[in-house]
């Protein structure tokens, strides 16, 4: 099959469905995305691959790729190429990163994959790279006002790009790859932790020539690529957190990173494979990555960083979408309204009961003792919580914990997505309770969270019992140990004794947050 692959960026967008792919043949791994593209949905991701035949080994002392290298690079192209044609994929986007783009025999690993396999890898340069995954960020996260530093550590190379509200300022590229800097300074044949001050202290004499660090401190640093994300898996993991399937959104702070970086230099890489949140695959570069990554918070100064779940690859894609798409504007609610579709969410219903949910807190939030930060975590919950009624209506609030729990592009930090799911999860049934695992691992801080929110979204929940959004107005005053809840409709005369006792026979968990009785009332 012949994809008949396009530059980069393509000639013009894909048509309405098409499936398009993109290859991100990097100096550690080698991972695949698939998409499809709707102009109402925008990019729905419908299968994943990755491999990792570590391109980069022996790069950095020999200047060539390893033959047993390529012959594994080889394979896992092989098996993206299969999985692009039993998927339909009708374009493909292939490059490769600054392993092949370094070696001297780069060129020949190239023609390779274009004679053997039909695919015209290309090489981009540091740049390019840069640019691919300083826009998968943008799409992903709000940079507008902003000072932001967009840090991609792959296996050959370090990438930075700086922007202040969107707009970019600087783009450098060092060769403090995770795999370069471990062969380097002999991470396997020595002590960890003389290794890791090894690393440090050269990364940190390569940044001070070009990296203009005091510009940039006290920026946003949200870092891509795999040693990010497996720092925010093994933080989540020693947070006592259960570890999902994404960590997007996670922040971590400079003192987790060190600690981390301090506790995995005591562990040998047979010991590291067993870190909980940590790829086996990356136990032995797992080290330099972040020894990089400290070095880099300690020049600017930073408090921490945020992970990005997406790199070079959703970059492709967004190239190859085209760059005047509206619904690829980034939007905080955008990527779950997009899950809600999916989920085949009655969505007239989920806007409604967000709008008395959001109403209702912004009425009792004070007191409850509710953080402002937690509005956005209520109205999260609200879009989301009937998504589990795509497996089962009759268990539909826990499935709906397992769905937001698993998906992977909601935007949501690993805590705020553990919150949201709970809040979904109790928006029905029993409330929250410390017999269930998953609410007993939280904070007791978090646990509060919860009951307030989701005792808020039951009523809001309650309020449209029958999907009809009748309810118009909702007005909540306190008195006389007292909360009670007034509704009027939206037509007049319009009867709600189905909402007012759907919203009675939920309002148990409010009421104990507030520790005052509910009443319902309607009006007008």
């Amino acid at each position: 099959m012949t994809f008949g692959v396009p530059s980069v960026p393509p000639s013009g967008p894909p048509g309405p469905r098409e499936r398009i792919a993109a290859l991100d043949v990097g100096s550690n791994s080698i991972r695949l995305i698939v998409a499809e593209w709707d102009p109402v949905l925008g990019l729905q991701v419908i299968d994943e691959m990755k491999d990792h035949p570590r391109l980069a080994r022996g790069v950095a002392l020999t200047g060539r790729l390893d033959n047993d290298a390529m012959a594994r690079a080889m394979l896992a192209i092989a098996r993206a190429k299969e999985v692009c044609q039993r998927r339909g994929v009708t374009r493909l986007a292939a490059v490769a990163t600054a392993a092949v783009r370094d070696a001297d025999n780069g060129a020949a690993f190239i023609e390779a994959v274009r004679t053997q396999l039909d695919i015209p890898l290309r090489v981009i340069d540091a740049d390019t790279e840069a640019r691919l995954s300083y826009r998968s960020v943008a799409h992903h996260f709000h940079l507008e006002d902003t000072q932001t530093l967009v840090v991609d550590i792959g296996g050959g190379s370090l990438e930075l790009v700086g922007a202040v509200s969107g707009l970019v300022e600087l783009s450098l590229s060092l060769p403090l790859g995770a795999v370069r800097m471990t062969e380097i300074h002999g991470v396997q044949k020595r002590e960890s932790w003389r290794a890791v001050e090894e690393i440090r202290a050269d990364a940190r004499k390569q940044l001070k020539k070009v990296f203009p660090a005091r510009e940039w401190s006290g920026a946003t640093i949200i870092g891509s690529g795999g040693t990010f994300t497996s720092m925010a898996r093994m933080a989540i993991g020693r947070r006592g957190l259960p570890i999902g399937d994404t960590v997007h959104g996670t922040a971590v702070s400079v003192a987790e990173v060190e600690q981390l970086l301090e506790w995995l230099a005591t562990k040998g890489t047979e010991q590291r494979r067993g870190v909980p949140g940590l790829n086996p695959e990356r136990a032995d570069i797992i080290l330099a990555g972040i020894a990089v990554a400290a070095e880099l918070l300690d020049l600017t100064e930073a408090r921490g960083l945020t992970v990005s779940g997406f790199g070079i690859r959703e970059g492709l894609l967004l190239d190859m979408v085209g760059t005047d798409t509206p619904t690829l504007e980034p939007d905080r609610l955008r990527l779950m309204r997009e899950f809600v579709e999916r989920c085949q969410c009655d969505r007239r219903h989920v806007e409604h009961v967000r709008m008395l949910a959001l109403r209702l807190f912004d009425q009792l939030g004070t007191d409850l003792g509710c953080a402002h930060e937690e509005r956005a975590l209520l109205e999260a919950a609200a879009l989301l919580h009937d998504v589990g009624q795509l497996v089962s209506y009759r268990r539909h609030h826990r499935h709906s914990y397992q769905l937001i729990m698993h998906a992977d592009r909601l935007n949501l930090s690993a805590r705020d997505r553990a919150i949201v799911a709970l809040v979904s999860r109790y928006h029905r049934r029993k409330g929250p309770s410390r017999k269930h695992l998953e609410f007993a691992a939280l904070s007791a801080e978090d646990q509060q969270v919860v009951r307030r929110l989701s005792g808020l979204l039951r009523v809001a929940d309650g309020l449209d019992r029958g999907h009809t959004a009748a309810v118009e107005r909702v007005d909540a005053t306190i008195d006389l140990g007292r909360c009670t809840i007034s509704i009027a409709p939206k037509m007049i005369g319009a009867d709600l004794s189905l909402e007012v006792w759907g919203a009675s026979r939920k309002a148990d968990v409010l009421a104990k947050a507030l520790g005052r009785e509910i009443l319902l009332v309607t009006s007008g």
